[in-house]
């Protein structure tokens, strides 16, 4: 499948919004919708948290006010929580230091109310590619596991140390095999791991999570 239409086959992104003033979250959903994006929106965050989310990359806005649950709280809590949406910070009531922290603690950027449209549709664009970037890495990593399932303890023995640059007959010893054996872990594995030269492999087994 080549990358145009992998692309088009992609899930559409997904933009939640959660504000309390329904006046902002109509508002919100207008802008949304007129430049092509699909939108969520929600009066709190336990409404947020109770509706099910899509699988599809997507950015959350946030207002940092609001009276069940402050933005800023629930910020802290999404890691916990499971959520990785990047966060675009909205509010009425900000300062600079406010929006200092937001940015130091990994929200995409901190707007004061009024913005300007253009604002919060970049942050909102750069919250999708980063959310995207994640995802696809998500992915790789979660396909690169199942590959290294595939793989007996054996041929895990036999594929790290041919990393460490042993030689075929040197794992053999390490491992009191036959050098042939030796040779026919080291095939499997190269094959169960699609890696197509011990460079590939080597790169390959860095990415596995520790």
């Amino acid at each position: 499948m080549n990358k145009a239409a992998s692309q088009a086959n992609a899930p559409q992104p997904i933009v939640y919004v959660i504000d309390d003033d329904s006046s902002v979250r109509a508002a919100l959903a207008d802008l949304l919708a007129s430049v092509g994006l699909e939108v969520r929106v929600f009066a709190s965050t336990r409404a947020f948290l109770a509706h099910p989310r899509e699988d599809a990359p997507g950015c959350l806005v946030l207002d940092v006010r609001m009276p069940e649950q402050s933005g800023m709280d629930f910020h802290r809590q999404m890691e916990g929580l499971g959520l990785h949406l990047p966060v675009v910070f909205i509010t009425g009531h900000g300062d600079i230091a406010m929006g200092v922290k937001a940015i130091k603690t990994g929200a995409i950027d901190f707007l004061t109310k009024p913005f300007r449209d253009q604002e919060l549709l970049d942050a909102i664009q750069l919250g999708i590619e980063r959310d995207r970037q994640r995802r696809q890495r998500d992915a790789a990593a979660a396909e690169l596991g199942s590959r290294w399932r595939l793989l007996s303890e054996g041929e895990r023995q036999v594929a790290g140390l041919v990393v460490q640059g042993l030689l075929n007959k040197q794992i053999a010893h390490q491992l009191h095999l036959s050098e042939v054996a030796v040779k026919v872990r080291r095939a499997h594995v190269m094959r169960k791991m699609q890696a197509r030269s011990l460079a590939d492999l080597v790169r390959l087994l860095e990415r596995l999570p520790a």
